[in-house]
């Protein structure tokens, strides 16, 4: 079975001031199309957490073949997300990642590099991007041993509890420059990250 990736993309990009960070523009394309794209090139099943309809990030996924899994209490954490995205994988699925939505420099490669930990360190249970100074970042690929997990967490923290609580079972995979924690969540970020690229 294709690893499944599942794009956290439903929250109200609440620093933006009116703007949306998810349909900020990246090499011509709106970013939530740009992570989908590249998830798409490395697996067959992509699962995009989503605000319900109407909303402009439906259209700028259309015509590509993921699915959109509404979340309308998005703005009550990212584990929200998290938990609505686990709840909609096919029964048996064996794994699953975690790909942040807001995170505009991580690549197909970068994807497929914490993919091939994981079938190269089969003994763990999580398996994340981090810096090349080890700081811990995204994406990270979950066992579905912790799903169960994932399915009773609350707040904006994510998985951090599941990771903390299974710390001797973490791969860590070096990604290139920060591309495992490049996150831009307001206006000044964006244009700095845009005059700096």
């Amino acid at each position: 079975m294709t690893l499944p990736i599942i794009i956290l993309a439903a929250g109200t990009s609440s620093r933006m001031r009116g703007a949306d960070k998810m349909l900020e523009d990246v090499d011509g394309i709106p970013l939530i199309r740009r992570q989908a794209e590249m998830a798409l090139s490395v697996s067959a099943q992509i699962y995009v957490t989503v605000p319900p309809k109407p909303h402009a990030r439906h259209p700028a996924l259309a015509g590509l073949n993921v699915i959109c899994v509404e979340v309308p209490d998005a703005a009550d954490g990212m584990s929200v997300s998290m938990r609505a995205g686990i709840a909609a994988l096919p029964a048996g699925t064996k794994s699953a990642m975690i790909l942040l939505g807001d995170l505009p420099e991580v690549t197909t490669h970068d994807l497929r590099q914490v993919i091939d930990a994981k079938s190269q360190n089969p003994e763990n249970l999580i398996w994340r991007g981090a810096t090349q100074g080890g700081k811990a970042g995204h994406p990270i690929i979950f066992d579905q041993a912790l799903f169960a997990e994932i399915a009773t967490l609350s707040g904006d923290a994510g998985g951090q509890s599941v990771i903390q609580n299974h710390a001797g079972r973490v791969h860590l995979v070096p990604l290139p420059d920060n591309h495992a924690r490049m996150d831009l969540d307001t206006p000044e970020e964006w244009a700095l990250w845009r005059k700096t690229r």
